[in-house]
C-alpha cells in the first residue's frame, strides 16, 4: 500500500517559517539583484546604461486556474512564463521576480513546495532571481501575484507603438495550441466527472497539453533578436489571443493590418483536436489565448533578415489607420477581426 504523504499545515510553521522553507533554495542568477527574500525589501541595482522595467500579473484559482486538473509544479512554471512574457515584450530579458499568494485552509504546505518548484524551475532555466514576495489568507482559493522586473538599454526597449506603415507583422511559434489543450482537458474533466478511477485520453495530444499547462517564454527570440542586431518597431505578447494582441498593437501605433489565413502557423494537434471537437482551428488561433508566443513588426528592408532566423513567420503587414484590421483567406476575402468570437465577414 503506497504511503500517504505527510501533510504539514501552514499554521505550523507560521506566516515567515513558511517564506523561508518556500524559498530557501533559491540562489541569485544576477548581479543586480543585491538582497532577496528575507528583508523588508529587495534590493535591485541595474546598470549606469540600463532601464528597469516591472510588469506584475495575478491569477486565481477557478479564474485563471483549474487545480483539477493542472499541477502545481506546471502551475509554478507556467505563471512565471506568464509574467517574464511582458518583459521579454518589450525586447527585454527578465532578470528577478516577486510572488505573493493568497492561500485558503485547503492548501498544505507541501502543495505550496510542490508550487514553488515549478517556480524554482523556471527561474533556473531562464536565469531570474526570486527577490521576495509575501502571503496572505484567503477565502476564494489560491491567488497568485507575479511582479518581474527585468533590464535592457534604452534603444533595445520596443514599445507597442512603434509600427510604421508596410512593415512586416512576424510571430513566433504558432497559435491556438494553448486553447485546444484547455479545450481538451475540460472536456476529460466533464466527461469523467462520475468515474470512479479516471482514466483522462490525452494520446496523441502531448503538446497541446504542455502548451497550455507548461508554455515556454521565449527568451530564445530576445536572444536571438540582439545577437542580430534587429530592434522590432513594435512587439507585444500572444496572451489574450492573436486578433486581440494584434489589434492592441494597431490601436497603439494608429494603424491597420493585413494578415493572411494561409501564412498562421498552426499546429497538426491543433487542428486534429478541433475536427475531432468540431471547432475551427482557426478560431482557437486567433482567439485562443494563453500562447504566450511574441508578435511584432519589423521595416520591409528586414525581410530577409529576420527569415534567416528560423524562428519566427512573417504573416502579414501594417496599412494605413484607415484601412483596419483584416484577416485574407486564401480565395482573397477580407474578414474583418474582433478582438472577441469569431471575425465577422466583410
Amino acid at each position: 500500500m503506497a504511503q500517504q504523504k505527510k501533510r504539514t499545515e501552514i499554521a505550523e510553521l507560521g506566516e515567515f517559517g513558511l517564506i523561508e522553507k518556500l524559498t530557501a533554495g533559491f540562489a541569485p542568477h544576477n548581479a543586480s539583484t543585491l538582497r532577496g527574500p528575507g528583508d523588508d525589501a529587495a534590493v535591485i541595482a541595474p546598470g549606469r546604461s540600463e532601464k528597469v522595467l516591472v510588469t506584475t500579473d495575478s491569477f486565481f484559482e477557478g479564474v485563471d486556474f483549474d487545480l483539477t486538473y493542472f499541477p502545481l509544479k506546471h502551475l509554478g512554471y507556467k505563471v512565471v512564463t506568464a509574467a517574464i512574457s511582458d518583459i521579454l515584450a518589450m525586447n527585454a530579458l527578465p532578470s528577478q521576480i516577486m510572488v505573493s499568494l493568497g492561500i485558503s485552509s485547503k492548501i498544505p504546505v507541501e502543495a505550496l513546495e510542490d508550487l514553488y518548484e515549478g517556480i524554482g524551475f523556471a527561474c533556473n532555466e531562464h536565469g531570474i532571481d526570486l527577490a521576495g514576495g509575501d502571503t496572505r489568507a484567503s477565502m476564494t482559493g489560491l491567488v497568485i501575484s507575479i511582479t518581474a522586473v527585468g533590464l535592457a538599454r534604452k534603444e533595445r526597449i520596443v514599445y507597442r507603438d512603434g509600427a510604421g506603415q508596410n512593415d512586416l507583422i512576424c510571430i513566433t511559434g504558432n497559435a491556438g495550441a494553448a486553447y485546444m489543450g484547455l479545450q481538451l482537458l475540460e472536456r476529460e474533466k466533464r466527461v469523467l466527472a462520475d468515474v470512479a478511477d479516471p482514466e483522462p485520453h490525452f494520446a496523441g495530444y502531448e503538446y497541446l497539453l504542455e502548451k497550455y499547462l507548461k508554455p515556454r517564454p521565449r527568451t530564445d527570440i530576445i536572444a536571438a533578436l540582439a545577437e542580430e542586431k534587429i530592434v522590432p518597431t513594435a512587439m507585444i505578447d500572444l496572451s489574450d489571443g492573436l486578433a486581440s494582441d494584434l489589434m492592441q498593437l494597431c490601436r497603439a501605433s494608429k494603424c491597420g493590418a493585413r494578415i493572411y489565413l494561409e501564412r498562421i502557423p498552426i499546429a497538426r494537434q491543433t487542428t486534429a483536436l478541433a475536427e475531432e471537437m468540431h471547432t475551427d482551428p482557426v478560431v482557437a488561433a486567433l482567439n485562443g489565448g494563453e500562447d504566450y508566443e511574441l508578435l511584432f513588426t519589423v521595416p520591409l528592408s528586414m525581410q530577409e533578415q529576420i527569415m534567416r532566423l528560423g524562428l519566427v513567420d512573417v504573416i502579414g503587414h501594417i496599412t494605413p489607420e484607415s484601412t483596419g484590421c483584416f484577416l485574407v483567406t486564401p480565395d482573397g476575402s477580407d474578414i474583418k477581426l474582433k478582438a472577441q468570437g469569431f471575425p465577422e465577414k466583410q
